[in-house]
């Protein structure tokens, strides 16, 4: 058992179907699963409980409460006061939360919620046993808008998706977990990304050796758009970043602040990685035929995207590049307009939703938000588990489309899959401030990563 978050190496996940394959067929070798699970559950309480009072286990008919009575029968056996009702005591010191798991398929009934609801009251921490009560293990989404908001969620055996993307992370605090000592035999649903490795920079290095960046973006009074997915391209370390902001005066210089950054086109950027759309507005939609049929790398993001989600020329454009060139990085709203969706339908399931944009499009697709998804036609589905409200600011987007531009720029034989897992890694990463984190001061917080 450990805190999960950061993790340095992909972790496997598993939906709720493959986890109950995972747990019938551990049980048939390992009939003391539900012993390990209550131990690992009782050895975290005794850590986290907070005062006198009693620990109040709110067990469920499932196996969740089965692993709630045995931790509590382990709690009583060391001499530690416990309540084991769906009803609380007196000044509980700790809850668990042992009252529903992975067989949730509905709202909880209104017994239950009238217990999520006093385990939220009580004001103690609360231990969620593998999942949040009312929280689905499969898209992180509250069942009937009811679910546990705790305050460490213990997952056993296996790694949900839900408890990583969509509300999940609102809802688990800080994430533990343990394997019950067994290996999953068979292939995750998803990958939690892990550490991710900048592109080695050699002694023979030069700037030349780096690649190239193409940023096209920034219609007036959106330079600022472009110009921060510049810099992010710069930091990450490609050799050279040129800027084709859209109407920007002859005599203008592309980057005021960072005079490293210069004018450039497409015509003369032929083998450039573009970064597309950032600040761009409508006009970049006439841009894009050339782009997409020129450049052999693209991100594509923002205004792009939404020049590309109504316009049936253009998707079939986007379906005939070279597979794994091409990397689409939206948020759920740009999202929900190329999926002819909504919002909502976007975030009821994060991880279906990149799947099927990517397989509609033939790309890598980066579905931002909160456990950013990055799915890709033949490749496992993976999460971002960092990441934080800091990044919810203007701009944090764009600086994520220049840093992926800069690290493509350096690995040309990458797939936009394995750079889009570590570009969305880093940006997570160095996300994670308290406060408001500004876009600029992110570029920099990149730059000192790792």
């Amino acid at each position: 058992m450990h805190p999960l978050l950061p993790t340095r190496q992909p972790l496997p996940l598993f939906d709720v179907a493959a986890s109950r394959r995972i747990e019938a067929r551990a049980l048939l070798h390992t009939p003391d699963l539900m012993a390990r699970a209550g131990l690992s559950v009782a050895k975290l309480a005794l850590a986290l409980r907070r005062g006198p009072g009693p620990i109040w286990i709110a067990c469920g008919p499932g196996n969740n409460g089965g692993d709630g009575r045995v931790a509590e029968q382990l709690l009583a056996r060391h001499g530690g006061a416990t309540h084991c009702a769906t009803t609380p005591p007196e000044q509980p010191a700790l809850v668990i939360d042992a009252l529903l798991g992975l067989g949730l398929n509905r709202a909880p009934s209104a017994d239950m919620a009238a217990t999520i609801a006093a385990m939220q009251a009580c004001r103690a921490p609360v231990l969620a046993v593998d999942l949040p009560s009312g929280l689905l293990a499969d898209t992180g989404q509250a069942a009937g808008g009811c679910a546990v908001r705790a305050d460490h969620t213990l997952a056993l055996l296996t790694l949900k998706p839900g408890l990583l993307t969509g509300e999940g992370r609102a809802h688990v605090g800080q994430l533990w977990f343990d394997d019950l000592g067994i290996t999953p035999d068979e292939a995750p649903t998803a990958l939690l990304l892990g550490a991710p490795a900048r592109p080695d920079r050699r002694p023979t290095s030069h700037k030349g050796s780096r690649g190239e960046v193409l940023v096209v973006g920034g219609a007036p009074g959106m330079q600022g758009a472009a110009r921060l997915a510049a810099r992010a391209a710069l930091a990450c370390g490609a050799g050279r970043v040129y800027v084709d902001l859209l109407d920007l005066a002859a005599d203008e210089v592309a980057d005021p602040v960072r005079p490293e950054l210069m004018r450039g086109r497409l015509s003369r950027l032929p083998q450039a990685v573009g970064v597309v759309g950032c600040g761009a507005g409508p006009g970049i939609a006439d841009e894009l035929p050339g782009l997409l049929h020129t450049l052999p790398r693209l991100v594509i993001d923002a205004d792009a995207l939404n020049a590309i989600a109504p316009d049936a020329d253009l998707q079939e454009a986007l379906r005939r590049r070279p597979p794994a060139s091409t990397l689409l990085t939206p948020h759920p709203l740009e999202a929900a307009r190329l999926l002819a969706s909504d919002v909502a339908s976007v975030q009821r399931d994060r991880l279906a939703a990149a799947t099927a944009l990517a397989h509609q499009l033939h790309c890598s697709v980066v579905l931002k938000g909160s456990g950013t998804i990055v799915a890709s036609p033949g490749e496992c589905p993976a999460v971002s588990g960092s990441g934080g409200p800091a990044l919810a600011t203007a701009g944090s987007g764009d600086v994520l489309a220049g840093w992926l531009g800069g690290l493509w720029a350096q690995q040309p034989e990458a797939a936009a899959h394995a750079v889009a897992c570590q570009g969305v890694e880093a940006h997570g990463r160095a996300g994670e401030v308290s406060g408001v984190l500004r876009a600029g001061d992110l570029v920099e917080r990149l730059t000192r990563w790792p």
